[in-house]
């Protein structure tokens, strides 16, 4: 293991690295402070960093609130799926394309600060960062783009993602998948929590905004009445092939940002019922999206033909010119050509049959063999 994954699976503060120090209190109290001794490191690397934190989000609220709030959000395009589904391959894909902006590292991972603290800390941080992503090996560098659930654990608490530090509360923060379940005060400031991060890369880039989050997949209604005029990409994969990445993508991502013991055995449980709330809500909401705002793709198609399908997806969904940047994404694909998928055991007959049971309308939907 490279000394950069050691040092953050031991040392990093992980996905909390950004998070402010009265969210950082409530959020050990609200826990109880239970905190494994092997993740006393990374708790301290967290409690070092909130104070700054605090300090940042005041100056930036003192120095830009004024300005932000009469920013004007562009209709943004959100890319759907759930994780281990192409989500990352077609955001990146999509964000070549410099007439749109993305989140990237920094901004997804410090919400509260970016405008002020990006450009030198974003440099201090590079040489501590892999060179690529542990779960997939992507390259990954701080101005890589990133999915702006990251900001949204950080800044308001309501992330699914929140499960991955505090694991023995899985089910507990699984509530902020859909945000159905939640109060009323939780998803208000949720969506404050957004609106605010969405604002800032709207004024620090003025163009429209490429989102990607496996968890807005199950919140179109939501974003919706945030953004009725937002456009929606979604990317469907193989079930089989979804569920040994997605578990892999759990252990790795527990890993690097726990603060307590995993449970290792309840991966499958938990891979199987995020899925499939994922998918019941929006098989349910995706009719909310008015004509010619959304548009489906597959992974192997996309694999297969990446410029043939985004010439479908910018003329579905109406986006600017694709023959602009049909040249610079080939020049990202053919960069990409000796790219190595993970690859994982075979699925034992018993598990396939869960995951076929559990995952049933997907495969019918997209016409995935069972």
């Amino acid at each position: 293991m490279a000394w950069r994954d050691t040092f953050l699976r031991y040392f990093g503060p992980g996905l909390l690295g950004g998070i402010t120090a009265g969210d950082w209190w409530r959020l050990l109290r609200d826990n109880h402070f239970a905190i494994a001794p092997s993740c006393l490191p990374r708790a301290m690397a967290i409690s070092l960093q909130c104070l700054p934190n605090s300090v940042f989000r005041w100056y930036e609220q003192w120095r830009y609130g004024r300005q932000l709030n009469d920013v004007a959000v562009e209709r943004p395009i959100f890319v759907l799926g759930h994780w281990r589904q192409g989500t990352t391959h077609l955001h990146n894909l999509m964000t070549v394309d410099q007439r749109f902006a993305f989140a990237n590292n920094y901004q997804a991972l410090f919400p509260h600060s970016f405008l002020s603290t990006e450009a030198m800390a974003s440099r201090l941080m590079a040489p501590f960062l892999p060179k690529r992503r542990p779960m997939d090996n992507i390259e990954w560098t701080m101005q890589s783009p990133q999915e702006d659930e990251f900001a949204l654990c950080v800044a308001s608490g309501a992330s699914p993602c929140m499960g991955w530090v505090f694991p023995q509360r899985q089910e507990h923060y699984d509530r902020y998948l859909t945000l159905r379940e939640v109060s009323e005060d939780e998803r208000a400031r949720w969506q404050a929590a957004f609106l605010l991060f969405v604002k800032k890369l709207t004024w620090k880039y003025g163009r429209p905004l490429v989102l990607k989050s496996p968890p807005h997949t199950c919140r179109i209604r939501l974003l919706l009445n945030m953004f009725p005029q937002a456009k929606f990409v979604h990317i469907h994969r193989n079930p089989y092939a979804v569920f040994p990445s997605s578990r892999w993508t759990m252990q790795v991502n527990c890993a690097m940002h726990r603060l307590q013991r995993a449970r290792p055995d309840h991966l499958d449980e938990w891979v199987l019922r995020q899925y499939r709330t994922m998918y019941e809500v929006y098989f349910e909401e995706r009719k909310l999206i008015p004509e010619g705002n959304l548009v489906e793709i597959g992974f192997e198609e996309l694999e297969k033909d990446a410029l043939g399908q985004l010439r479908r997806v910018y003329e579905v969904l109406r986006l600017p010119e694709f023959d602009l940047v049909e040249l610079a994404l080939r020049r990202y694909v053919d960069s990409i050509v000796g790219y190595q998928k993970n690859e994982f055991p075979e699925l034992s007959a018993a598990l396939r049959k869960r995951i076929a049971h559990a995952w049933r309308p997907s495969f019918e939907e997209w016409g995935y063999p069972v």
